[in-house]
């Protein structure tokens, strides 16, 4: 039993651990696969109100297994070299257990991005991309940035422009890093794209009965009751998605100042509302609220989806936690230690390296987009729509012939004769995504009997994807 609680990075490698113990690794190859492969740490300075001020910023290498490597970037003041190298882990993982054909990578900068305005951060982000891209470390050939905690879309166009001033004759120059806007070589439903990875990774869950049952849980997702906490870019999406799409009830939401609970349901379009116009949950009518917001996390739910920090289920409460499943929408929002007491109780955790994945998924298909210069589906979507057109003129035939007796339904047509546009191609690929890597993991978690929980069978199945990649690298 662990006693004292491990730091993330430790709880990384304790997890890593468990799953190289039972593989049958090549000596030497798990240390290779484990260790942090290069971590740079960047001090420079930019004049702002009148003085120079000092930020440090760190961009971690995990594994070079692929090309280009891959992670996003966060802005906030808890970034240190351990949390970025763990992330950078995690993001080898990820990419291998999805398919994505990348390393895995991590940045961060020591900022509170509230601080300061719109032109004072884009000349530190500018500042921060010079350093990074002038030593290969954003280059898309060999290292593309993305979004994390504290930044979004505005920061990465200010990142792909500094990257595409400095090289003026790369082609591929927007390929720099993903999470673009759409004006900006960006991809229809990128921003949506990891609160929608977790609606699909839940709904494949379910859609295995045995799975759902280890859990204690049965039938779909209409009518279970859901707590999210962090409504960011993540919990918003998925816990919108989950709501609307699927029928769960979003019983409560946990953020910075409190948190808000109705066993009716949540409204999560005006909870975010809310939060944005007033900056956090206090005050929101329709709903109890309580300034313990981290006591939330302990009530009775089907499904608890942290999406905000690492570690906020620790030794301190992971045995008061009641939920049946967590879904973990957050990066090492569990401690090893906590996952010892959670898995001992019998509760289901679909990991982070998993859950999350839908980020990364949706940011290679922006990659692949910048680099072959062309949206999806723009070059087959009339082709397929003027051939359903001869398939619903047929339809339409033999309904006449047939004396109107049979007809199509009546939003048939309008739904058969729409081609897919990017929006649609990029959600497709992503469902395929999700609902192919849970099977991996699902089938080493039900055929091999020392592997007891479904973080373990990811890391046996990425850890695997890895070793290969060395192994036909030669080494």
């Amino acid at each position: 039993m662990v006693l004292q609680e491990p730091s993330f990075r430790e709880s990384v490698d304790l997890m890593f651990n468990r799953a190289a113990a039972i593989m049958d690794l090549p000596p030497g190859l798990e240390e290779k696969i484990r260790v942090c492969n290069a971590t740079y740490t960047v001090r420079f300075g930019v004049r702002l109100r009148g003085k120079i001020q000092t930020f440090t910023g760190y961009r971690s290498v995990h594994s070079e297994h692929m090309e280009p490597v891959k992670g996003g970037i966060r802005y906030a003041m808890a970034v240190n070299q351990d949390e970025v190298e763990a992330l950078a882990a995690l993001m080898t993982y990820k990419c291998a257990l999805v398919e994505a054909p990348f390393g895995g990578s991590k940045g961060g900068l020591c900022i509170d991005p509230r601080q300061y305005d719109e032109h004072e951060l884009e000349m530190i982000t500018r500042r921060f991309a010079y350093e990074l891209a002038k030593r290969d470390l954003i280059n898309p050939s060999q290292n593309v940035p993305a979004p994390d905690m504290g930044t979004g879309e505005r920061e990465m166009a200010w990142i792909a422009d500094q990257y595409a001033r400095m090289n003026t004759t790369d082609i591929n120059a927007r390929a720099c890093v993903t999470g673009k806007p759409l004006n900006a070589g960006g991809i229809a439903g990128r921003v949506e794209a990891t609160g929608r990875g977790v609606q699909y990774a839940l709904r494949e869950f379910f859609r295995h009965a045995v799975d759902a049952e280890k859990a204690g849980l049965s039938g779909g997702l209409e009518g279970k009751r859901v707590i999210v906490q962090g409504l960011g870019n993540v919990g918003y999406h998925a816990a919108k998605f989950l709501a609307r799409e699927d029928g769960a009830r979003i019983t409560g939401i946990i953020e910075r100042d409190g948190a808000l609970f109705n066993e009716e349901g949540l409204d999560v379009e005006a909870v975010h509302h809310w939060i944005t116009r007033h900056g956090g949950v206090t005050g929101f009518p329709d709903a109890t609220h309580t300034a313990e917001g981290a006591a939330v996390l302990e009530h009775d739910c089907d499904i608890l989806i942290p999406a905000a920090l690492e570690g906020v289920i620790n030794l301190a409460n992971a045995h008061r936690i009641k939920a049946p499943l967590i879904i973990e929408a957050a990066n090492g929002p569990v401690t090893a230690g906590a996952d010892e007491i959670l898995r001992d109780k019998g509760t289901v955790i679909i990991p982070d390296m998993y859950a999350n994945a839908g980020g990364v998924t949706v940011s290679y298909f922006e990659w692949v987009k910048n680099l072959s210069h062309i949206r999806f589906g723009r070059m087959q979507r009339r082709q397929e729509e003027a051939r359903h057109q001869l398939v619903v003129e047929q339809l339409e035939t033999l309904s006449d012939a047939l004396g109107k007796t049979w007809s199509p339904s009546p939003d048939f047509k309008q739904k058969y004769l729409r081609g897919a546009d990017e929006l649609e191609l990029v959600r497709s690929g992503l469902d395929d995504t999700m609902r192919t890597a849970y099977q991996s993991m699902r089938e080493v978690w039900h055929d091999r009997s020392d592997v007891q929980d479904l973080r373990t069978a990811a890391y046996i199945v990425s850890i695997g994807k890895v070793a290969a990649s060395y192994r036909a690298k030669g080494l």
